[in-house]
């Protein structure tokens, strides 16, 4: 058989050449078969790697290092005490919330009345203190206008018509007639006749006690006690300091016709209200013992009170025309 060895030799026997072999299903003459030998293996280059790059990242954040707790005593056992569940479940639940809610809405009625009360008591505050300044210094003010008015009326009157003084009783209530003067108290406020507080008193100015019982007498008379009244505070406050006064200050009326000067004599701190002794033609208290021509001053005490009376009392020491200028205590 082609292609098989040679019987009886085996040994000895010639190698056949080589032969073509036919590809299954291939005709014609045979091809030789291409035989595919393994490539040799690649070589290896080890190459560096580049440098890597540096990436900053936040450091993440600490962790809380757990700590022993202190001992507990009986008030910290108290306070993790855990206080059970009530029983009934969701419709305890329920009933807890709907009293909670009716103890809020309590308590915000409560808070609201609390806040009207203290916005109320907060408006009286003010309207007191508005009060306050009303009386202590608007007052004043006002009423140093009217009397600073009525006083440049008066003199201008006199300039203008002159004449003689009239008698007492001649003068309607509010009318002025005469010009107050206590240089050591440095006041000066003009008298109007009438002790009422709208026309005379609250206007600043010093009243004369002129009509019924208490009628007093005027500067020029010639026997009698010239009584008047005046506020110690507010509402121009002229008689604020007549507890000042000392035996000897001078005290000074001026009229249409002329300058009459009074010297203090004497006080009274306190007496009552009722008591109109104080103004007769000889004031009881005074330490007069008989007629003569004397000023009493009457205001209310203590001060910003009107329970009591304090008295000034003086006597008269120069009757001075105005045609001969001012006297010596109103020039000094």
């Amino acid at each position: 058989m082609n292609g098989s060895r040679p019987e009886g030799d085996p040994w000895t026997a010639a190698q056949p050449e080589p032969y073509a072999v036919r590809e299954p299903g291939s005709y014609g003459p045979p091809r030789d078969r291409v035989v595919h030998q393994p490539l040799p293996p690649e070589e290896v280059v080890s190459r560096p790697l580049p440098p890597e790059e540096v990436v900053s990242r936040p450091l993440p954040p600490e962790r809380p290092v757990a700590r022993p707790l202190p001992a507990e005593d009986d008030g910290t056992v108290s306070l993790r005490s855990v206080v059970p569940a009530p029983a009934g479940g969701l419709a305890g639940g329920r009933a807890e919330r709907r009293k909670a809610a009716r103890r809020a809405a309590r308590a915000g009625v409560g808070v609201a009345v609390s806040r009207l009360v203290g916005e109320v008591f907060i408006t009286i505050g003010v309207v007191m203190l508005l009060f306050v300044a009303y009386q202590l210094w608007w007052t004043n003010i006002r009423a140093q206008q009217q009397a600073g008015g009525a006083a440049r009326s008066l003199r201008h009157s006199w300039e203008t018509n002159g004449g003689a003084d009239r008698d007492a009783g001649a003068f309607s209530p509010g009318e002025g007639f005469a010009i107050l003067y206590i240089p050591a108290l440095d006041v000066r406020t003009p008298i109007a006749e009438g002790t009422g507080k709208r026309t005379v008193l609250d206007r600043g100015m010093a009243g004369h006690y002129g009509s019924g019982s208490l009628k007093s007498a005027m500067p020029w008379d010639k026997r009698g006690n010239f009584a008047l009244a005046g506020h110690r505070n507010t509402h121009g406050e002229p008689f604020r300091y007549v507890n000042r006064l000392r035996p000897g200050d001078k005290i000074v009326v001026e009229t249409r016709s002329a300058f009459y000067t009074y010297e203090m004599t004497s006080r009274l701190d306190q007496t009552s209200p009722a008591n109109v002794d104080v103004i007769r033609p000889v004031p009881r208290g005074s330490g007069f013992t008989g007629p003569g021509r004397y000023i009493t001053l009457t205001t209310c005490t203590p001060e910003f009170t009107s329970t009591y009376r304090m008295i000034v009392w003086g006597k008269m020491v120069d009757e001075r025309p105005r045609g001969k200028g001012k006297p010596d205590a109103l020039v000094e």
